[in-house]
């Protein structure tokens, strides 16, 4: 089956007074249709503006996409007019935001924000657009959904704002959705609820899910396979299972060993990743993870490493297999 979308040497660039920040440095991936792929890693390692690259996103100034293609059901995005991806967000791909307070317009009502999708992108009246709206807030758990259709963002709780998002998202049928850590602002049972809402409307509507969160143990109950990012590079990529069974990059191990574990013994504590990410201006020729690393080698110093397969669909971007030995 041909792949829903296909990013290729993807490469952003912020221009700033102190230098060129290289926020993305030529990642690649497929996703299949239908198909729930995570992106994982620390803050700052380029999860967020890879999709906003996706959908072109980014601030021009201080932005650009400097190099790559981004293959959507065969269309290259980067390189369709202004109008033809207008006509792709939201109605094609939809994204839903971290932040569900800032990313809603607080002078707007629900029904405001929701049905104007609908009217743009389908082509509803009123009246039905906002019938429509009605039944997306009950599809995503919103109790009395006709009554509250006409609330502002401040009379909806975190998580309620959250589900209208998502209702927003999914008001035109998307083929994909992007989570941008969609649970970051949001109490862990609250959290709990809205990934089990995400996991079953993906079912019932088919559609292809990427997940962005910074937590592991998020995307091992609702991704199929996850890509783990640093410095704006993926360092290591497999199906869920695979990863979790055979981490095989030293960042992913200490990603993976900072996870609270209730199966864990009492006295086991857990183990901090030392030191810091790279300046992305002035990134070293090596690896970017020698500074943090416990198994660096003359050459991890010299040359970056490019991904080379470990296992059947199982990618790593390092000099060293941390399994044994020299890769």
């Amino acid at each position: 089956m041909a792949a829903l979308l296909q990013v290729k040497n993807l490469k952003t660039q912020f221009f700033t007074q102190d230098g060129v920040v290289k926020a993305v440095d030529g990642v690649s991936f497929d996703l299949g249709e239908g198909d729930t792929l995570g992106i994982v890693g620390e803050s700052g390692c380029g999860k967020s503006v890879t999709v906003l690259s996706v959908m072109r996103l980014i601030p021009q100034p201080p932005g650009k996409i400097v190099d790559g293609e981004v293959l959507f059901d065969g269309e290259d995005l980067l390189k369709v007019s202004d109008e033809q991806i207008r006509r792709v967000r939201g109605n094609k791909i939809a994204m839903v935001f971290q932040d569900p307070m800032t990313s809603l317009n607080p002078v707007l009502t629900i029904n405001q924000q929701i049905s104007e999708a609908l009217e743009l992108h389908l082509g509803m009246n009123k009246e039905a657009a906002r019938k429509r709206t009605i039944e997306l807030l009950e599809t995503v758990g919103i109790p009395e959904a006709a009554k509250r259709v006409d609330d502002y963002p401040h009379q909806f709780s975190g998580g309620m704002r959250q589900r209208a998002m998502i209702a927003m998202a999914l008001s035109c049928n998307p083929q994909l959705l992007i989570a941008d850590e969609p649970t970051t602002a949001l109490d862990v049972t609250i959290q709990a609820q809205i990934i089990e809402l995400v996991k079953r409307l993906q079912k019932e509507l088919g559609m292809a899910v990427i997940w962005i969160t910074h937590d592991l143990g998020v995307v091992a109950g609702l991704c199929q396979r996850v890509i783990v990012m640093y410095a704006g590079h993926i360092i290591e990529q497999a199906k869920i299972k695979e990863l979790y069974g055979h981490p095989s990059h030293p960042y992913t191990l200490g990603l993976l060993g900072s996870i609270p574990r209730l199966d864990a013994a009492r006295k086991s504590k857990l183990t901090p990743i030392e030191g810091l990410p790279p300046d992305l201006i002035d990134a070293p020729p090596g690896c970017p993870f020698v500074p943090r690393c416990a198994y660096t080698q003359d050459i991890c110093v010299q040359e970056r490493p490019e991904l080379r397969t470990v296992a059947p669909e199982h990618q790593i971007a390092c000099w060293v297999d941390v399994k044994g030995g020299k890769g």
